[in-house]
C-alpha cells in the first residue's frame, strides 16, 4: 500500500483511493463494488479507516457484504440499495431537502441507492415510492410532500412517465432516472431513457440507466446550493 502524498492517493495496486476527494469535491471517494472481489473489498474498507475516513461502497452483492462484515462487524449492509458502509467518523447533518418519488416496487433498489447517496452527503430525504402514473391518485395524495424539495430524484422504468408529470408540477430540479425494469419492449430501461430525454416537461435531467448513486449525488449538490 502507497501514499502518494502529493495528491492524497492510497494506492492499493488494484484500487487507487482519492481521499481528497470531500475537499475537492464535496463528497467522499465511493467504491463501485461490482466485480470486485471480497478480499479486494475488505482491504479498501481497512485501507479507508486507516485513513480515518468513511467507507460506501454500491453495488454489493449479499456475499461481499458478508465477506466484510466478518473482518469488520459494524459494516452495515443497506439490503434494498446494495450498498455497504462503515462509519468511523460523523456523517454531515441532514439539512434541506431531496426527494426521492419511484413509480413502482420493482424500482425501489435504484431509488434506495439515490436516496442512501443523497443522505450520506448531508440531504435530508423524504421517500416517496409506487406512485406511478398507473395509479395517478397515488401520488397527486402526496403532493404536499414534495413540490418543497430543494431537487427531486424521480425513477420510472417501463414507459418512463413519472418524471414528466411530476416535473409538471413542481418548480424545483428535477432528475429523472430510468431503470432497466419493464417488458420486452421495454429494451432493459432504453425506452425509459428514451422518454425522459424527449420529456415535453422542462426542468428535467436524465441520468443513466440505473444510475441511482449518480442521481443522488446531483441532488445532494443542488441541495447544499
Amino acid at each position: 500500500m502507497k501514499k502518494n502524498t502529493t495528491c492524497h492517493e492510497l494506492d492499493l495496486g488494484y484500487a487507487k483511493l482519492d481521499l481528497d476527494r470531500t475537499r475537492r469535491c464535496g463528497q467522499p471517494e465511493v467504491v463501485y463494488g461490482a466485480g470486485k472481489t471480497a478480499p479486494q473489498l475488505v482491504a479498501i474498507f481497512r485501507a479507508m479507516a486507516q485513513a480515518g475516513q468513511n467507507a460506501f461502497a454500491t453495488r454489493i452483492a449479499p456475499e461481499q457484504a458478508a465477506a466484510v462484515q466478518q473482518a469488520f462487524p459494524d459494516a452495515v449492509y443497506h439490503t434494498t440499495a446494495r450498498a455497504l458502509t462503515r462509519d468511523i467518523t460523523r456523517l454531515p447533518p441532514r439539512r434541506g431537502k431531496v426527494a426521492v418519488l419511484c413509480a413502482g416496487t420493482s424500482d425501489l433498489p435504484v431509488a434506495e441507492e439515490a436516496a442512501l447517496t443523497a443522505e450520506r452527503m448531508g440531504a435530508r430525504v423524504v421517500r416517496i415510492f409506487d406512485v406511478g402514473v398507473a395509479g395517478l391518485h397515488r401520488l397527486l395524495s402526496r403532493q404536499t410532500q414534495f413540490t418543497d424539495a430543494r431537487a427531486l430524484v424521480v425513477v420510472a422504468g417501463m414507459e418512463g412517465a413519472l418524471p414528466s408529470v411530476v416535473a409538471g408540477l413542481v418548480s424545483r430540479p428535477v432528475i429523472a432516472v430510468p431503470t432497466s425494469i419493464g417488458y420486452g419492449a421495454s429494451f432493459h430501461g432504453l425506452a425509459a431513457l428514451l422518454a425522459m430525454l424527449n420529456s415535453c416537461a422542462a426542468g428535467i435531467t436524465v441520468v443513466n440507466i440505473d444510475n441511482g448513486f449518480g442521481a443522488g449525488i446531483a441532488a445532494a449538490r443542488i441541495n447544499r446550493r
